[in-house]
């Protein structure tokens, strides 16, 4: 019944999701759809230490009801110009 309940809320808008920023690499991660904020908060753990064991940096967690059309969305353009400076840098440009 939960699970109906929480896609329901997820097709309107209303359910609770997991944002969460990183600066490298530029990202926006959504976590969920959740029922409620409390159990969106009781999961944050488990996804900033998936993300710290992956090498992310700067991580920024907001629980927030949303309606995400994407669930990554990297940043594309600020990469670029991370990997160009990395190139020079290491000699490769």
């Amino acid at each position: 019944m939960n699970e109906l309940l929480t896609s329901f809320l997820s097709a309107i808008g209303f359910a609770w999701w997991t944002e969460i920023t990183t600066d490298n690499p530029r990202c926006v991660y959504y976590f969920g759809p959740f029922l409620n904020e409390k159990e969106a908060k009781s999961h944050q753990g488990g996804y900033v230490e998936d993300l710290e064991r992956e090498g992310a940096t700067n991580i920024k967690v907001n629980i927030k009801r949303c309606k995400p059309s994407k669930l990554t969305v990297y940043d594309e353009k600020l990469d670029v110009g991370f990997k160009s400076m990395s190139s020079v840098l290491s000699g490769q440009y």
